[in-house]
Formats: C-alpha cells, sequence, structure tokens
C-alpha cells in the first residue's frame, strides 16, 4: 500500500466524490486535506473514482502529506439503473469499509463527506467497531426539488437520513457555513465552522492581472448551475443591458449551449453571450481572470443558506471581484464597492441596476476592486488559515 496508511497518524478523507478535480466536492476535500497536510497531517483520500492506485497529492504543501486512491463506489460510465440502485442502496460505501480493514493502521480520524445514508452507516458502524472518530464535512442541507424523483423519492430520503440521523451522530463536524455551524451546535456536537478554501497563495502573479481599458464590462459565470444559480436571469441582464446600447460581455463556462437553452425556456442565446461549455479547472481559471467581474445570482432559498459558493472563493483568489446578491455568508467577505459589488436582489432588474453601476466605474476603480478581493481571498480562502484551526479540532474530538 503505502507509508502513509501504514503509519499510526493518518487520518482518512472518504466518500463518493471525484478527486483531485472535477466537481465542487473534489475542491472542498482537496482544501481540507492541504490544511491537514499543512499542519502536519499525514491524509489519505479514498475517493469514488475507479482508480488510481495510490498517488502523492503534488500541491500539498507543508510537513504532512496528501496521497489519493479510486474505491470504486461511482457507478462506472453506462452503468444501468440496476446496477447503480445496487450500488446506492447495498453495496455503498462497502469497498471504502474493506480497504480501511486492509489498512495495517487505524487512521486517528476519518472525515466523511456525503454518501448519503447508506454510506454514512457504514462508515459509522466500522468506525465505532474500531474506535475511530468518525467527523462529518457537512456542505448542504438538500431541499426536495434539488433531487431527482422530489420529496419521497429515494435520493431525498436518504439525504434528509444522513442530515437528521447520521451526521449528528458522529463525533464533530466541519460546517462549511454558519447555518449548518449553527443547526449542528444545537445538538450538542463540536463543530468547525471552514469554508471552502484553495491555494490562493499558489495563483500570485497569475491574479495580477490589469482590466482592460475599453468601454465593455467583461462578465464570467463559471459553473453547475443546478438548481442554485440563476444562470438564465444573468443572461437575460445582459441582453437588456446591452439592449439599451450598452456593452457587456458574459462567458458562460460549465453548462453547454443546449442547457443554456433550456434555462432560457427555449429562447436563442442573446449576442454578447457565448457559452464555452466544460473546461479543464485552469483553463476554468484562466477565464475567471480575464473577465472583470465573475457573477453569482441565487435565490435565498434555504439550501442557499446552508451552502456556501466554491466559485465565490476562487474567483476573488484569481483577483476578479465578483457582482452576487448576498446569500449564506457572503455578506462577510464581500462588501459594496469594495471586492466587487451587491447585487440588491435576485431579479433580472436588480442585476440590471447593478451592472449599470459596474459600467460607471474607472479602470482605476476595478484595479482596486481587482487588488481588493485578492487580499480578501488570501485572508479567508486560502487553505493554509485554517491548517492550525482544523488539526486543532481533530485533536479536541473524541470518539
Amino acid at each position: 500500500m503505502t507509508q502513509t496508511a501504514d503509519r499510526a497518524d493518518w487520518v482518512a478523507i472518504v466518500g463518493p466524490f471525484r478527486f483531485p478535480w472535477g466537481q465542487a466536492s473534489s475542491r472542498r476535500v482537496h482544501g481540507i486535506a492541504c490544511s491537514l497536510a499543512a499542519a502536519g497531517r499525514h491524509v489519505v483520500v479514498a475517493c469514488g473514482e475507479h482508480g488510481p492506485g495510490l498517488t502523492p497529492l503534488p500541491e500539498a504543501v507543508g510537513p504532512g502529506s496528501v496521497s489519493y486512491l479510486g474505491m470504486g463506489e461511482i457507478p462506472p460510465v453506462g452503468a444501468g439503473k440496476i446496477d447503480k440502485a445496487v450500488r446506492a442502496w447495498w453495496s455503498w460505501g462497502a469497498r471504502t469499509v474493506r480497504w480501511l480493514d486492509s489498512r495495517p493502521t487505524r487512521p486517528s480520524h476519518v472525515v466523511l463527506y456525503n454518501g448519503d445514508a447508506p454510506y454514512a452507516a457504514r462508515l459509522r458502524n466500522w468506525c465505532r467497531r474500531n474506535a475511530v472518530p468518525v467527523i462529518a464535512d457537512v456542505v448542504d442541507r438538500y431541499s426536495p426539488e434539488q433531487l431527482r424523483g422530489g420529496r419521497f423519492a429515494p435520493p431525498y430520503l436518504s439525504a434528509l437520513l444522513a442530515f437528521r440521523y447520521h451526521y449528528p451522530r458522529c463525533a464533530g463536524v466541519i460546517a462549511v457555513s454558519s447555518y449548518l455551524s449553527d443547526h449542528f451546535r444545537g445538538y450538542g456536537l463540536p463543530v468547525l465552522r471552514v469554508p471552502p478554501t484553495l491555494n490562493a497563495c499558489g495563483l500570485a502573479g497569475l491574479a495580477d492581472s490589469r482590466p482592460d481599458e475599453g468601454d465593455a464590462v467583461r462578465l464570467v459565470y463559471a459553473g453547475d448551475p443546478g438548481r442554485k444559480d440563476l444562470v438564465a436571469t444573468i443572461v437575460r441582464a445582459v441582453r437588456q443591458v446591452n439592449g439599451a446600447g450598452c456593452r457587456v460581455e458574459l462567458r458562460v463556462v460549465g453548462p453547454t449551449v443546449e442547457r443554456v437553452r433550456e434555462l432560457l425556456g427555449g429562447e436563442p442565446v442573446p449576442a454578447g453571450v457565448r457559452v464555452l461549455g466544460r473546461l479543464p479547472q485552469q483553463e476554468v481559471w484562466a477565464e475567471v481572470r480575464e473577465a472583470d467581474f465573475s457573477v453569482l445570482l441565487r435565490p435565498p432559498t434555504r439550501f442557499n443558506r446552508a451552502g456556501f459558493p466554491t466559485k465565490f472563493g476562487e474567483s476573488l483568489a484569481n483577483g476578479t471581484p465578483v457582482i452576487a446578491n448576498l446569500t449564506s455568508d457572503l455578506g462577510e467577505y464581500l462588501t459594496d464597492g469594495v471586492e466587487g459589488l451587491v447585487c440588491p436582489d435576485h431579479s433580472v432588474d436588480g442585476l440590471v441596476e447593478t451592472l449599470h453601476r459596474a459600467l460607471r466605474l474607472s479602470v482605476e476603480d476595478r484595479c482596486l476592486m481587482r487588488k481588493a478581493a485578492r487580499r480578501r481571498a488570501l485572508e479567508a480562502f486560502d487553505f493554509r488559515i485554517y491548517a492550525r484551526a482544523l488539526t486543532d479540532f481533530l485533536d479536541s474530538v473524541r470518539h
């Protein structure tokens, strides 16, 4: 196997997510693992993919280390409905438990990321048998409309059972937002709040670009809209502003042209909007850096209060100010006119008003915002900031 998992002081981070890239969950786990490594912990990430074998994570810095390997928990591409159902309800987590059993030494802690009820149940049972504290890293509180089938379908019921039964019975919780932090403290659990993090320091130089002096404002949306992000509202606001004779350019990274048209109710993608589809992570960040603002609009629903947008910190780290309405804890990090512009609400009219404000900014104003955005990222979203707090939290949590 590996020297890391042969040690007596290693930490396992487990869950059916992709790693090191591919999803917001990938980047969440990446940040937590790198924080622990920076504090001297040796971390093995057991992800859900089929492969690779144990692989060092080169981005990890500090006296500790991060390695990762695939457990094959995620159904392969092309898997049928029966195979998916068996994995989700019968064998979810079994491969990860067998791997933990095969290690010559037990981890000091298991950090559980997602997995829903069957996966969480298996991991909690293993941790109880082996006297290993399990800590839930909780980043969502799902609502029925987010998951396939709605309120009475298995995906939502499984997520609900994990949230209400399994996570409150863990030894502790790492929460992505103040909403989730307050919720699990209500159970008497030790809780540490950590927003999504990344290697913001590692982007030095790349993030220090100067905005163009043209009269157009360049916007970017980068992500998977799901039911959280109001991409259609953003596109319609850009169309309305351009229709009034102003120049706003929007690049949409992530969804396809077909998906954007679906979100628009079948309307064509208007002039001034370019849909780029999925790109490798480094190309996504290059698109973000080239924009004057990234745009994030979300309705003030419970699941948006509970979560925290990964793309917000990534935009600031790349030196790009954010235009957003305030959901989750964004108000702690986004001051109107400093790290970006606060949209008064999540409507087309609200964003149109904010885009006109952006058009009135001078190049110098935008330069100051870029510097402030970068500074905020270094203060609040670099993984090194949470290294000591995370390792102290693990030390304080007992089985």
